[in-house]
């Protein structure tokens, strides 16, 4: 039995959905980015890394939270259209490597120092590739074939 996605009933919801997926990994990765300049001596030098990573990261989940949850709701609108995506699997394996990263790694960074200025640079290039990846999704037909 076939039941009808709610989010496609309406030429509203999708673009209203997608506006909340933005601002969520704009919020997310924003103030991901702001500890990671900070590591890499780029800006906010005043507050030391470990105090502005513990100052951002509930905004940081707060973002990241409502990025995944919106993501879910798109990604249900067209499953079929997605997880036959190489962009959209690739924007996914990302977006695990950068969180994972994020929350590990990089925090560690932050409070010992040590390695931070590597440690930012990954961080930034996992958080484009996630952003690059989710562009691309348009752009790539779906298929997992190269």
């Amino acid at each position: 039995m076939f039941v009808d996605n709610p989010l496609t009933s309406s030429e509203y919801s999708f673009p209203v959905l997608e506006c909340f997926h933005i601002v969520g990994f704009s919020i997310g990765i924003g103030t991901a980015a702001l500890v990671n300049f900070r590591l890499l001596g780029a800006g906010l030098l005043k507050q030391p890394a470990a105090q502005l990573q513990k100052d951002l990261q509930p905004w940081t989940i707060l973002g990241l939270t409502l990025a995944i949850l919106s993501g879910a709701l798109l990604y249900s609108t067209d499953p079929d259209k997605y997880y036959l995506n190489l962009s959209f699997l690739f924007k996914i394996a990302c977006l695990i490597v950068a969180i994972v990263f994020q929350f590990t790694i990089l925090r560690k960074a932050a409070v010992k120092g040590g390695a931070g200025k590597i440690a930012a640079s990954i961080s930034l290039l996992l958080w484009a590739c996630v952003v690059f990846g989710g562009i691309f999704i348009a752009f790539v037909e779906p298929g997992l074939s190269f």
